[in-house]
């Protein structure tokens, strides 16, 4: 496992709400992260489908990841939007997120969620958001 992977896995471990969902960071190199999470049935809606909540968490999270690895650590989504395109059911949901252009204090990033039974993967929703460097607005704001 490498350093990178190691330490991104150290800051998942420290967020409640990833641990609640189970949520795993399986890849986290410069420029794109990976989450997985187990679909079980307490994150399903009525229909039997994975709640939209919890692609929307994966899509979100895996975006950060992604453009932290490119801007560093301390950083948050400032805006994302998602498209869901299918219902997700199967046994994991796959965010895989990437940076698409990174600046000095934000990044812009694509994220698309995967619903995999067995070996198949089924697009079930895309992102794209920006990741924002804490600080970085008030640091603009105060330079005009």
């Amino acid at each position: 496992m490498s350093e990178q992977l190691a330490l991104g896995q150290s800051v998942l471990a420290l967020q409640p709400f990833s641990a609640l969902m189970g949520a795993e960071l399986t890849v986290f190199v410069k420029g794109h992260a990976e989450i997985r999470i187990p679909i079980r049935d307490s994150l399903k809606q009525q229909h039997g489908f994975v709640h939209g909540g919890v692609i929307s968490y994966a899509a979100d999270n895996t975006l950060t990841f992604a453009g932290g690895s490119a801007l560093g650590p301390g950083v948050v989504t400032s805006e994302f939007k998602i498209n869901y395109l299918r219902p997700a059911m199967g046994n994991c949901l796959i965010a895989r997120a990437h940076v698409i252009h990174a600046g000095k204090n934000q990044a812009v990033c694509r994220c698309d969620v995967f619903c995999a039974d067995g070996h198949e993967e089924r697009l079930c929703a895309t992102a794209q958001g920006t990741i924002t460097r804490l600080g970085a607005s008030s640091a603009q704001n105060t330079h005009g």
